[in-house]
Formats: C-alpha cells, sequence, structure tokens
C-alpha cells in the first residue's frame, strides 16, 4: 500500500529502501551519509519505518471511525514489547527485512547490530507484559480495532545488574536515554487527574444529591503513542501511555527566592508518578505510589475513551456498543470507580444508569491463584487519596451485599468472605472483589486455571454468577516468537508451509508428519546448532563463560519466585554436580544449565535465590574436575531481546512450577514452538501443552494440583521427604555447610530453613525425587539425538493453537462482541 503522506517525496516500499534511508538520514537528520554513526543509520531507518505506519495508522483510524464499530480498550500496567526496527520492516511487507539486510550491507552495517541501537523499551517484567504485547500485536494482525492503554514509565523496571558476591543489584533503566523515534507525543491527549482534597454533597435544582470533589492536588496525564503495526496487515493501532506532568511545573518567584530546588518540587512531584514500573511497596511511600500509579492510568485512559466517544457523536447509553474495557488483572481494577465517578459527577447521569454502563462494558482477566497476589487497599488510602472513590466503593458494596444476603440469607461468613471491604487487620478494600462484580465476564488464562479459579479465590462468586466465568488459554505472537526470533526454523516451515502459518499457526498441523522424515529432522538439528552458537557468543559477550554447544541446553528463563521453583531446578544441579564430583571419570550427559529473571527490590527470598544460583555457579564452573560436564550461568537483565536469543537455544525447557499456583504461562509455549522438550509439573498451560503434542513427548513429574491440596491439608512436613533420600540430605547439607559461599557461610541458611520449614508453601522438597527421576529420562533420550529431535519437532509443530490470535479471537467473539474492521 502506498503511502500518501510523503515528507520528502520517497516513500518506504519494497524497492526503494535504500533510496529512502539516504533521503531520511541527510534531509531528516541533517547527516552525511560518509561520517554517519551506526545510531545515525538506526535513526534514519526507524523514521522511514514510523511514517509508513504512521500514515497506515491515520487509514486503519478512518476506517474505524466511518465504520462505527466497537474497539476494545485494554488495560494493563505492563507492556513488554521488545525492538521495533525488525518488526516494523516485516509488518510493512515480509522482503523488506532482508532489503533492508543488503541496503545497510552496501553501506558498510549489520541489520541485526544497527537494530540492537534500540533499548528494549522498559514498560514491563514478566509474563503479564509480554502477554499484553502479543495481544496487541495479534489485535493488529486480525485487524480488530483496539487501542491500549498503559504507564509511560521513564525508567521502567530496573535494570538489573549482579555485583561481584552475585547479589542483584537495581539500576534505573536507560531505555529513554535516547530519543525513540517510535514515540509519538500527542499533546492534544492531556487530562487532569486528580488527587486527595474532599467531597461535598450538594442539591441540584431537582433536588437531588450531587457530590463534588474539591480541594484537590492536580497533575496532566499527559498522552504518547507507540504504533502497533499487524503482520501483513494494513491495520496499524496504537498503545497510549500516559506521563505524569505538574500543572505548574516552575515557580519563578519560589526560585527567585533563592529556593532553587523547591521551585522544581511540583514537576517532580508529577513526574514521580510516572517513573518506574512497581515501585517497592515495602515502604509507606512505595505502596501509596503504586496505588496513585494505578488510578492515575485509568483515570486518564477513562477520560481519553470519554472523550472519543463523544467527539463521534455518540450518547453514553450506547458507551457498551462503543468500547469494551479489558482489565489485565486487578491493576487496573480502579477504573470501575472512576468511569462512574465521571459518569455520575462530570456528566451527571444517574447513579443506576450509570452502574448499568459500566457492568456493560467491563471484563476482567484474571492471572493469579496466590491469595497474597490478589491486591488489597487500605482504607486510609481511599480516605486520604481518593475520598470521592471510597463512597463509590461502599454505595457499590451496600447493593451487592443486599444481593448476596437475598441469595443466601443469614450466611455472615459468606457476606464477609464476598464484601468489598476486608474488615480483618485493618480495613482493605479488595480489588479483585471490585472486578468481578463489576464485570460482566471474568475469565483464566489456562483450562486448570480457570477452573481452579471458581473453585478456590472466586468459589462464592462462581455460585452467585455461574455464567460470569470462563476460559480463555493464553497464546503468543508467532512473528516475535519465531518468525523473528528463529529465521532458520522460520525458513524451513515457510518452505514447506509458505507464509500462511504467520498469521495462522493452526497451519503446522499439516506438516507435523515431517517429524517423521531423517531430512527434515536433520536440517532441524544444524538449525538448533546455529541457534546454540549464536546463544553462546551473547553468554560470552555478557558474562565471560564458554559454552560447550554440544551440551544440553537446559532453560529456565522467568521471573524469580519461590512458586516457580527456581529452587527446585538449582537442589538438582547440586546434586549432579555432587555425582561428577564423586566418580569425575564416569560417563555423563554434557549440560548447560541456564537461569535468567528479575527479582521484585523488595522480594528478600527470590533476591537470595539469585544469589544462591551464582554462588553455585562460581563454583561448579571453576572445578576443572567434573571436566565441562556442568556449566551453570546466570544471565542479568532478561527482557524481550535477551529471551529472543535464549529460547530458539533451548533443548529442555523448565516449567517445574507447584502444581495449581501457575496461572497459564507462556515462556512454556515459546520454548516448545523453538523446539524445546519440557520437563514440567501438570500445570497451567502445560496441561494443555501436553494434550497437543502427546504425553510421550513431554517430561511430566510431581504432585497434582489435587494431591498438592491434599498434602497441604494433611500437613506438609519436608524433612519426611529428605530422611529416605541420602542424594536431597546430601545437597541440603552442601548449601548449608556454606560449601558454595566461603566467604560468608551463613548465606545458604535462609534458603535451607525455608525449604525445611513446615508448612513451606511451595513443595519443593516433595517433588524433588519424581524430578530427578525426570531428569535421569531427559539424559537417556538426549543420548537419542534422532529421537530427541523427533519429539522437538512435534512439540514445535504442535503448538498451533498456543497462537495470542487464537486467543484474541476466542476474546474478540465471547466477551467483547468486536468484529474485524477489514481493509477495503
Amino acid at each position: 500500500m502506498r503511502s500518501t503522506a510523503l515528507l520528502s517525496g520517497i516513500t518506504l516500499q519494497p524497492g526503494t529502501l535504500r533510496a529512502v534511508l539516504l533521503d531520511r538520514l541527510t534531509r531528516s537528520l541533517g547527516k552525511d551519509p560518509d561520517s554517519a554513526t551506526q545510531r545515525d543509520i538506526y535513526d534514519a531507518l526507524s523514521l522511514a519505518v514510523r511514517e509508513e505506519l504512521a500514515a497506515r495508522w491515520l487509514s486503519t483510524q478512518r476506517r474505524i471511525s466511518q465504520a462505527g464499530v466497537k474497539r476494545v480498550c485494554y488495560l494493563s500496567v505492563e507492556y513488554l514489547l521488545g525492538r521495533s526496527l525488525i518488526n516494523g520492516l516485516a509488518s510493512l511487507d515480509g522482503d523488506l527485512v532482508q532489503e533492508a539486510r543488503e541496503a545497510l550491507a552496501e553501506l558498510g552495517y549489520d541489520l541485526e547490530r544497527v537494530a540492537q541501537e534500540e533499548n528494549d523499551p522498559g514498560l514491563g517484567n514478566g509474563g503479564l507484559g509480554r502477554l499484553a504485547a502479543c495481544f496487541l500485536d495479534s489485535l493488529a494482525t486480525l485487524q480488530y480495532p483496539a487501542v491500549g492503554y498503559g504507564i509511560r514509565y521513564d525508567y521502567g523496571i530496573f535494570t538489573q545488574v549482579i555485583d561481584e558476591d552475585g547479589r542483584q543489584r537495581e539500576i534505573a533503566s536507560t531505555w529513554m536515554r535516547e530519543r525513540s523515534p517510535w514515540e509519538i507525543a500527542r499533546d492534544d491527549a492531556r487530562y487532569v487527574v486528580s488527587f486527595g482534597g474532599r467531597c461535598i454533597g450538594t442539591q441540584d435544582a431537582q433536588g437531588r444529591t450531587r457530590y463534588r470533589w474539591v480541594e484537590t492536588h492536580n497533575i496532566w496525564a499527559v498522552g504518547f503513542d507507540q504504533l502497533i503495526p499487524g503482520n501483513r496487515s494494513p491495520t496499524v493501532n496504537h498503545l497510549r501511555l500516559w506521563a505524569g506532568r505538574a500543572i505548574a511545573p516552575f515557580n519563578v518567584e519560589v526560585f527567585n527566592a533563592g529556593r532553587h530546588v523547591e521551585a522544581s518540587t511540583a514537576q517532580a512531584e508529577a513526574k514521580n508518578v510516572s517513573r518506574i514500573l512497581y515501585p517497592d511497596d515495602t515502604t509507606p511511600q512505595g505502596k501509596e505510589l503504586r496505588f496513585k500509579q494505578q488510578y492515575f492510568f485509568v483515570s486518564a485512559s477513562l477520560q481519553d475513551m470519554l472523550a472519543q466517544h463523544l467527539a463521534e457523536g455518540r450518547s453514553f447509553d450506547t458507551l457498551h456498543e462503543a468500547i469494551s474495557i479489558q482489565l489485565n488483572d486487578t491493576h487496573p481494577a480502579l477504573a470501575v470507580t472512576e468511569l462512574i465517578r465521571l459518569l455520575v459527577d462530570e456528566h451527571e447521569l444517574e447513579w443506576e444508569q450509570a452502574w448499568k454502563i459500566t457492568r456493560r462494558v467491563f471484563s476482567y482477566t484474571n492471572h493469579t491463584l496466590l491469595p497474597e497476589a490478589l491486591e488489597v487497599w487500605p482504607v486510609a488510602f481511599f480516605e486520604r487519596i481518593l475520598p470521592r472513590h471510597l463512597q463509590i466503593i461502599y454505595l457499590i458494596n451496600r447493593a451487592f451485599l443486599d444481593e448476596v444476603t437475598a441469595r443466601w440469607p443469614g450466611d455472615n461468613e459468606r457476606r464477609s468472605r464476598m464484601s468489598l471491604i476486608d474488615e480483618g487487620g485493618g480495613r482493605q478494600v479488595r480489588m479483585a472483589n471490585l472486578a468481578v462484580v463489576a464485570s460482566h465476564t471474568v475469565n483464566g488464562v489456562a483450562k486448570l486455571h480457570s477452573e481452579l479459579m471458581t473453585k478456590t479465590i472466586f468459589t462464592d462468586f462462581a455460585e452467585l454468577y455461574p455464567d460470569r466465568f470462563t476460559n480463555v488459554t493464553n497464546g503468543i505472537a508467532v512473528r516475535r516468537w519465531l518468525k523473528q526470533s528463529n529465521p532458520g526454523l522460520s525458513s524451513l516451515i515457510t518452505r514447506h508451509l509458505g507464509h500462511a502459518w504467520e498469521n495462522d499457526l493452526e497451519e503446522l498441523e499439516r506438516i507435523r508428519g515431517m517429524a517423521e522424515d531423517a531430512g527434515f529432522r536433520r536440517e532441524f538439528r544444524e538449525i538448533k546448532l546455529a541457534n546454540k552458537r549464536r546463544l553462546d557468543a551473547e553468554v560470552q559477550r555478557r558474562v565471560g563463560i564458554d559454552l560447550d554447544v554440544h551440551s544440553l541446553f537446559d532453560e529456565q528463563v522467568k521471573r524469580i519466585h519461590e512458586y516457580k521453583r527456581q529452587l527446585l531446578n538449582l537442589l538438582y544441579v547440586v546434586t549432579r554436580y555432587h555425582k561428577l564430583r564423586a566418580n569425575p571419570d564416569a560417563f555423563a550427559v554434557p549440560r548447560t544449565v541456564i537461569f535468567a529473571g528479575k527479582a521484585a527490590p523488595g522480594y528478600v527470598m527470590a533476591k537470595g535465590i539469585i544469589k544462591l544460583i551464582n554462588n553455585v555457579a562460581s563454583v561448579v564452573n571453576a572445578d576443572e574436575s567434573i571436566q565441562g560436564k556442568l556449566k551453570v550461568v546466570f544471565l542479568p537483565d532478561y527482557d524481550v531481546s535477551l529471551a529472543q536469543r535464549i529460547m530458539p537455544a533451548a533443548d529442555l525447557s523448565q516449567q517445574i512450577s507447584t502444581a495449581g499456583l501457575e496461572a497459564s504461562g507462556t515462556g512454556n509455549m515459546k520454548l516448545s514452538l523453538n523446539g524445546a522438550l519440557t520437563i514440567g509439573t501438570l500445570d497451567g498451560a502445560n496441561i494443555e501443552i501436553r494434550e497437543q503434542v502427546g504425553p510421550e513427548n513431554i517430561f511430566i513429574f510431581g504432585l497434582q494440583a489435587h494431591e498438592v491440596t491434599s498434602l497441604k491439608a494433611r500437613g506438609y512436613a519436608p524433612e519426611t521427604f529428605v530422611s529416605g533420600n541420602p542424594d536431597l540430605a546430601r545437597t541440603l547439607d552442601m548449601i548449608d555447610s556454606g560449601y558454595f559461599s566461603p566467604a560468608n557461610v551463613f548465606d545458604g541458611k535462609p534458603i535451607v530453613g525455608r525449604l525445611l520449614s513446615d508448612g513451606e508453601p511451595y513443595f519443593v522438597l516433595a517433588d524433588f525425587a519424581a524430578y530427578a527421576r525426570a531428569q535421569d529420562e531427559v539424559d537417556a533420550l538426549f543420548l537419542q539425538p534422532d529421537e530427541w529431535s523427533r519429539k522437538a519437532v512435534l512439540n514445535a509443530l504442535g503448538m498451533g493453537t498456543f497462537s495470542s490470535d487464537r486467543s484474541i479471537r476466542e476474546y474478540a467473539e465471547r466477551i467483547w462482541r468486536i468484529k474485524p474492521v477489514l481493509w477495503g
């Protein structure tokens, strides 16, 4: 499609890339090609791509407006987008990536190195943010009208560095240190967000009580757009991110009085609300800042939605026909009370009408069964920061509890459990309860998770609203996680299927029979080896460790959390190491165990796990007696770009969470799609992966969810699992004695103490023996490379159902009720 938005007379399309690049380099950036830096080349090419995307975005917005259709508005505090240049080129035309590679080579540059000039946007931390990014990709690819909303974090989550003692340290992310060519400032998208103050009631002309929120502290929310292109699609949607700015950023009188720092205090305080993702909430100040962040972004987003709705000449009675608002977890749940406030206080709707509209536009995705992860906020925060919203919560709660009482008269315990207010241990507002009560649909993200959701955390609500709960299994964006991450495997598939699989991953089913083709398996192995060599180079560059690319690459890459059980993996590593030391000349399958992931700054145990991993790695990697048969690597600062190097190289994917605690997982899908075999529990989407690839092609071990529940009820005593397992006892003793931390022999004691404590909630030691047996099966299969390859191919080609395109179609048809707006 030829753009009509010409900057310098030449548009980007196949055959023009070199000319467009030089045009933008000279005429837009004012750079001489003979002295241009690699960053200049990146900026020029990015500018050319963004111009074409912007033209397509304008065309998309016109199509949507003219069609008068319903949009989905996706609210999430996280988006892990990854780099944009190659993704943008590929979305415009698949041939442009190769053309860019050739054009840059003629100029003396390498496309991959040029693309690395871009820092990964620091807008997320883990699976929640990557899922949101995959969903935006699929919405655009499938041509659904959609807008994402979030926060433009100045410093993102944090940059993780590992100090010489193996500890995680957090430093400010530098993703915005240079101007991003992918960001479009929207000065016309600017809204006032208020905090504090008090509420006063007044009588209107009809004698009705109206409330005004007065004496507030106000700041601006200013919008910045990231364009989200569809793959081989004319549709370009956008992600609108909000930044905090002061209404009056600088006080001249205060400055001239000599109080120079104080003169800019208002701007500094306003910017704090969008400084970093997930400020450490172990302090009262950090907890309050998180609360303010969540309200800040939902208020700006809702004001933006309503402004768009009114600009299109629509009435509020049709709001549910114009927008569907998806809450990605409970972080945006304050949107419920803010929408009611805007409708009732600002636009003077009646309460009943506003509540009816609210319940017709919201839907909620739950991502966790961990009770401690279901957000609650102190009533005192609302009293001081959002007093009007507390009034609204009380009104919702009163009506809701009347409904509960009518259904179950006299059941005060149930009434207490279901209330939006937790009255015990300090009054708090239960945000998950609010989200469930206000939403027309609540979904889990894997079959087991959705089933357990209605039997555990939301049992009472499922009894009251049985038709409100459903499942939509998560998925991944194949364009990012196969086409761009693994060009070798992508090309192999395309030779047999053409390009159709890029937008319809279920096409892979047509060539599953290739697993029985010896030539296909051989080529598959060659691609895997090349990917392992790429990762080896990256590991050497980052941490200076040389890998054996013929060893089994065993990877656990994800957020560091006890329930994800990096400790179970590490206990096995130590056990394996001890056996190698005891018999160094015995044959053993060489292994390279790779960890990556960040721990929340205030999560002491998770940070202790990272330190222990690095302590073990230091000892193991320096021990020449084991003859290189085992290496342990922790790769710092895990992000999307690093994941795109790690995952195509994996032989084994560790998905070993405590059964019943992982909602879905998407790393399991990405690794399987790239040809890794999974070792895992029957948890999250592992269950559905097993159904798709076959139980004989996955290593399943350990307690199932109902067995975890039963063991917990009987009383879990970890010592009983140690007493009969000498390997495990020896491993724990090595860690506890300080074998891996001679400079501080007490380093491992808190972790061992946690594992041995009665009622330890993640059942690590209970699953160790079964895990070790499954690892023996892994070794045995890896010694049969052709059979391993056959199973790996079956895994990769069995992932068709795990596309985020499938997930989005299910959301669109069953929850949002939206339709694609097709070109032409």
